[in-house]
């Protein structure tokens, strides 16, 4: 019973804080974002609007998963965990999808989003080592993202992604950094629950095993991490039969059909999706579009999505973003934790960027990879702990990369109110 409560309060230190300066930040990010999330949730309905199943605001779909759990080829067991979820947020509305309902959905995506937060700090501040100031600055300017920002108000699958995908890159990055094996029930636990959610993303659950000391040197070892990839893809595939009766044929028939539908937009050349969407919309908003939406029932509603960038200054923004990213990689090559992160990110690039797949609307797959921005900034940052000449040079670009990012996500959500305040 000892093991067991130990391994239940680390359990719990590593989710929540554990020191005080951790439940500083993750009180002023619950804080920052419960405000925002209150008063949308409040004063207006677009958070969720029984007659609105889609779109209303960057092609989110808040009624279809409050309510489904999205399609189950792309969220095979998120029906389950939005039952939760819904169940919750009527428990506190008396029954009603109102205000009140609203409002706990929007805290439900604000504490995922706050501990997401907490998770990529804890990873600056005990995986990297970072001095406090850069921890702060780099948490800051990730709570700052389009991406974040969107997810602490919204009920979608990625805003709980987010929150999985921080965590076990955390738990991962500890298991990896004491040379330890990361448990086959813990491997198991994390890939149904991630690939659950977005059936993508179970294979970044696996990118860490491959990491594992001497996993190549030793056939147990090897065996081991085999056993346990193959048990958790087991055990995730029964769950994802059962909930579909065992009819695999429409797995096969409802990817194609949504890979079809998702993947064929030729509207925008693909270059400037990957720049405007992919690669600058999860961070840095671009210019908004109001279009006419229906619901299929005769309904219909005003949608506000995201264009491409207008101003050049965006596109050196992004450019720059990345070459530090890439210059991260390359300075820790032969960092292990820095290749999990690259690896599992390069991932998101294949599937949206290479196969296209949702790219026109890539703006919102951000919880599946934003986080990773600050951890290799983390990782360039310590990489020049050394040199103080090239620490001060990444430092005051860096802040510059901020203090425009600011600027231009504060005045890009005036026009969301604006739009908020006009249409609902």
């Amino acid at each position: 019973m000892s093991k067991f409560k130990t391994k239940f309060i680390h359990f719990f230190k590593l989710i929540f804080p554990s020191t005080g300066i951790e439940l500083v930040v993750f009180l002023f990010f619950l804080v920052c974002y419960g405000y925002l999330g209150s008063y949308i949730a409040i004063h207006h309905k677009i958070i969720f609007d029984d007659r609105i199943p889609w779109d209303a605001y960057f092609s989110f779909d808040n009624k279809s998963i409050v309510m489904s759990g999205g399609s189950f080829e792309r969220h095979p067991l998120s029906y389950y965990f939005f039952n939760w979820i819904r169940e919750m947020a009527l428990f506190f509305s008396n029954g009603k999808m109102d205000g009140n309902f609203r409002f706990a959905l929007a805290w439900f995506s604000n504490i995922a989003v706050s501990l997401s937060v907490l998770q990529v700090f804890k990873y600056l501040k005990n995986i990297i080592g970072l001095p406090l100031l850069f921890s702060l600055l780099l948490i800051l300017f990730f709570g700052s993202f389009s991406t974040t920002i969107l997810l602490s108000f919204t009920p979608e699958n990625f805003t709980y992604t987010l929150f999985l995908l921080t965590l076990f890159n955390h738990y991962s990055a500890i298991k990896l950094k004491k040379e330890e094996k990361i448990p086959t029930l813990a491997l198991a636990f994390s890939g149904i629950s991630i690939g659950g959610l977005t059936v993508t993303n179970i294979f970044k659950v696996f990118v860490p095993v491959v990491f594992e000391k001497d996993l190549f040197k030793s056939w147990k070892k090897f065996g081991n991490a085999a056993f346990k990839i193959i048990f958790t893809c087991v055990c995730f595939v029964l769950l994802y039969l059962n909930r579909i009766d065992f009819k695999y044929k429409m797995i096969f028939s409802k990817t194609n059909e949504q890979y079809e539908k998702f993947s064929n937009v030729k509207s925008t050349p693909t270059w400037d999706m990957i720049l405007s969407y992919f690669l600058g919309g999860n961070i840095l908003f671009s210019n908004f579009l109001v279009r006419d939406k229906h619901n299929m029932k005769g309904y219909d509603y005003k949608g506000i999505v995201m264009d491409v960038y207008s101003s050049w200054i965006p596109y050196i923004f992004i450019t720059l973003l990345l070459g530090l990213i890439f210059w991260s990689y390359f300075k820790n090559f032969k960092n292990k934790l820095v290749q999990v992160l690259m690896i599992s990110f390069l991932f998101d690039v294949a599937i949206h960027c290479i196969l296209r797949f949702g790219l026109h609307t890539s703006y919102i797959y951000g919880g599946h990879f934003a986080f990773v921005y600050p951890l290799l900034l983390g990782w360039l940052f310590y990489a020049y702990k050394e040199s103080p000449k090239m620490l001060s040079f990444l430092t005051v670009t860096f802040c510059i990369l901020f203090a425009y990012l600011i600027v231009n996500n504060y005045l890009r959500m005036t026009e969301f109110f604006w739009f908020l305040n006009q249409y609902y």
